[in-house]
C-alpha cells in the first residue's frame, strides 16, 4: 500500500496518483482477506485478528479520503 501511494505521488499527475491509490485501498482489502485466512488457520488469536483488522480498515478509510480529495482536485481543475 505505502508503495503504491508513493510511486502515485511521484508520477506527478493527479490522474495517476488518483489511480495508485485505487490500487493501494485494493490492497488494504487483499490484506483483510489475508487476514481472515491467518485467523483461520491459526495464525492469529482473535485479539491479534481483531487489532490488525481494525488497523487495516482504517488504513483504508485513510486512503479513500485522500483517493476522494485528490479526485475533487482533478474536477476542480477541468
Amino acid at each position: 500500500m505505502m508503495s503504491n501511494v508513493a510511486e502515485g505521488f511521484e508520477r506527478g499527475g493527479r490522474g495517476e496518483f488518483h489511480q495508485f491509490l485505487s490500487t493501494a485501498k485494493a490492497s488494504c482489502a487483499e490484506l483483510r482477506s489475508q487476514l481472515y485466512v491467518a485467523f483461520d488457520i491459526g495464525y492469529l488469536d482473535e485479539k491479534e485478528f481483531d487489532d490488525l483488522m481494525a488497523r487495516a480498515v482504517e488504513v483504508a478509510k485513510i486512503i479513500g479520503g485522500l483517493r476522494a480529495s485528490v479526485a475533487k482536485q482533478r474536477s476542480n481543475k477541468s
